[in-house]
This record gives C-alpha cells, structure tokens and sequence, in this order.
C-alpha cells in the first residue's frame, strides 16, 4: 500500500503511532508531503527516522524550505567555518537540535519539490494552474508557489486534470468545523480509484490538535491517531 501524509511537525510519538495502526510493512510506502520539522519537539529526530525509512519519500514544505535558506546565508557568511555554521544550525531547533547533523542537512537538500506519479501529484501548498484550473508544467513552477500558496485551499479551487493533488500546509479544520482530512471527489458516487479524486487536503494542524492522518492510495481509506 501507498500512504501520504503531511505537516507532522516534529511529532514522533504520533508518527510512530500511525504507523503502528496501518500495519506499514517493508512492502508499504509513505510520501510526506512537507514540514517535518518545527513546532513539536522531537523535529530531528523524525527527520532522522523518516530519512533512514528505505520506503520513504518526502518533498520539501514551507518550514524545510526555511531552514535551507537559513543555511544557505550562514554559508554565505562563513564558507569555510563549517564548526561555527552546524552550531547555529543545531540552534535553530530549540528541543533536539543538538542531534542535527551534516547527512541531516545533506538530505534536506537532496528533497524535491513536488512528486508526481501516475495517478497522483504530492505538493506542499498548491500547483500553478491556468484560468480553466489545468495544472501548468511543474517544472515550470516558482517553489515559492509550491510551498507557500494559500489559495489553492479553497473549496472551490479544483485542478482541472486526470490526476489527484495530495497537499498540506494549512489545517484544515481552517475549512470546516471538523479535524479530518479533506477529499474532493469528481463524482457523487463513491470512489473507486485515486483519480476520482480531484485533490485531497492532508494537514490537520497536528502540533495544535494532537491527530495526524494519512491517506491510502490503493483504498481511498483515512486513517487517524491521536495523542
């Protein structure tokens, strides 16, 4: 089975947990559509687990995205003081950045973007689309868009496309009055494929409401954990 999650920020104990309830095996995979890290407290220590997962794939959220700029001007301002800059870097996570190091940071940048399968695209925030909501070529995409866009949130904002968009970044309970994963499906019946679904809203604002979910791509199932 494929899994797809986002926005745990930093909470291990909960990840665990839902891994735990869906069984993953070695013959499952997980996406984690962004922000790992921040807010929680155990922030490298899921990047770690995450990153040592052979079954794993993640894509880069508004929050990893932040750190490498970070990164990014320390390294501008000391390029060769490698000590003084994973210092600050392990600073930079108030709870357990003392354990953040170099293949940590290494990875991070190795991280796409955006995934996308055959029936599927997996993106923090939201997709370039024209005025008919058909999604733009990604390659084509500013990351700005990809890991900040507010807009495609929204209700009525559906990607006119035969692929469902898996996203996170704003909790949903932001759009309604309940904490669950959000579906938009193309037809009233019930689904029956992943691409019944126009796109699927995964962030439940974990590190506020204690829940986190994910979606399986082969039944259409949610599943969800709590604290």
């Amino acid at each position: 089975m494929t899994y797809v999650l986002s926005d745990p920020h930093a909470e291990f104990d909960l990840f665990i947990k839902l891994l735990e309830k869906i069984e993953f095996s070695a013959q499952d995979k997980l996406i984690v559509c962004g922000d790992i890290v921040d807010k929680g407290k155990n922030s490298i220590r899921l990047l770690q687990y995450i990153k040592n997962m052979p079954n794993a794939r993640c894509i880069i959220g508004n929050h990893e995205h932040m750190f490498l700029q970070y990164y990014w001007s320390l390294m501008q301002e000391s390029p060769d003081d490698f000590d003084a800059v994973l210092l600050k870097l392990q600073q930079y996570f108030p709870y357990d950045g003392a354990f953040l190091d170099w293949e940590e940071v290494d990875w991070l940048e190795t991280l796409p973007y955006y995934i996308e399968e055959k029936d599927f695209i997996c993106v923090h925030a939201g997709l370039p689309m024209d005025a008919e909501n058909k999604i733009l070529p990604l390659a084509q995409a500013e990351r700005e868009q990809l890991i900040y866009d507010r807009r495609f949130k929204d209700p009525n904002v559906l990607p006119n496309s035969d692929k469902c968009v898996f996203f996170g970044h704003t909790p949903t309970s932001y759009i309604g009055n309940e904490t669950k994963i959000l579906t938009y499906c193309k037809r009233e019946n019930s689904p029956s494929s992943v691409r019944d679904f126009q796109k699927v809203h995964l962030d439940l604002g974990t590190w506020l409401c204690g829940k986190l979910g994910c979606f399986c791509v082969e039944t259409c199932e949610t599943h969800y954990v709590e604290k």
